[in-house]
Parts: structure tokens; sequence; C-alpha cells
């Protein structure tokens, strides 16, 4: 009886809200104050530097829903089978482990340097869904750990289904280009 008493009470402290909570999300989907919605990242086009062009690539998968879906499926595939989606600690948004993965891969860098990137660098950081206006001190930091944990998720199968989707959708991009430009001459 006390333990049922017991289940009762901790149902009814915690909100429903966190009751559901799942672990690994997708992305957080609640703006903060200060936050730049990741369309809205401006970024140098004329630059040649990888990061610009990752930063370009990844908010157009993001702003196209279609594609943005397709390659969320395929990122499900991190999590282990057999794992609780709604127990257990909360683990890294796959849209941050897909941001990060992608800049890895581009750059090759080492984990020390996108270490470093994940906590310096201005444009990555609002790309990451983090404040621009934050504290330093109070800004979310990643530990190095936290990003070989998640990183090394992306399997080289699972890249190359998202580069397979990737390519579709920029294949049908040019299509669509040559279309018009065709009916205007």
């Amino acid at each position: 009886m006390l333990i049922f008493v017991f289940l009762i009470s901790i149902f009814l402290i915690y909100p429903k809200n966190l009751r559901k909570k799942i672990m690994r999300q997708v992305i957080e989907s609640q703006m903060r104050f200060g936050d730049v919605d990741i369309s809205k990242i401006k970024v140098d086009y004329k630059s040649r530097d990888e990061i610009d062009k990752c930063v370009i690539g990844l908010q157009y998968i993001y702003t196209n829903a279609e594609i943005r879906n397709k390659v969320f499926e395929v990122l499900d595939g991190i999590t282990p089978s057999g794992t609780s989606k709604h127990r257990g600690r909360p683990g890294m948004d796959l849209w941050k482990i897909l941001v990060l993965g992608v800049i890895r891969q581009a750059t090759n860098f080492d984990y020390d340097k996108l270490h470093n990137i994940a906590n310096n660098h201005m444009m990555i950081r609002e790309l990451l869904g983090h404040n621009r206006y934050e504290d330093y001190d109070k800004m979310y930091r990643y530990e190095l750990q936290t990003l070989k944990d998640n990183i090394t998720l992306l399997t080289p199968e699972l890249i190359n289904k998202i580069n397979v989707i990737v390519v579709e959708a920029g294949h049908k991009l040019l299509t669509v280009k040559k279309k018009k430009n065709c009916t205007l001459a």
C-alpha cells in the first residue's frame, strides 16, 4: 500500500510534459529569447571556407520540410534498438549530431578541433540552436567525450543514406532551375 501511495504521489508531482519527455529529440522546438531561427542565420555566400558551405547546405536541409523529415527518419536509426525513448538521461538532439557530424566530415577536424568549434564558433553555435547573447560563463559547453560518444553514432551507412537523400534533392533543384531557364529563353 505504501508503494502504491508513493507512486501516485510521484505521478501527481511531476507535470504531464515531464512524464512523457523523449530522451533524444530531433531538435529543440521551443526557441528562447535571443535565439536565431536557423533559416535566418547570415552566411557569407562569397566565402570559400568549408564551414560556410556546410551551413548553407544544412540550412537548406532544415528549411525544406520534405528533406528534413527524410533525413531525420534516417537519423532515428541512431538510437539503439531496445532503448527506451522515455527513460534515462537526455541525449544530444539529432539535429546537433547531424550538424557536428557534417562539420567534422567536411572539414576533416579531429575531435579536439570540433570541440573548440562547437564551443566558440558563433555561426555553428547558432546552427546548433544556442543563443547568440548568452554570457560566456552561463552558455552551454560541449564536453569532448560527449562529442565523441554522439558523433560516432553517425555510421558510414547512415551518412551514405543521408547523402543519397541530399543528392537527390540537389538533382531535383537543378532540374527545376533548368526547366525555368528553358521556358524563359
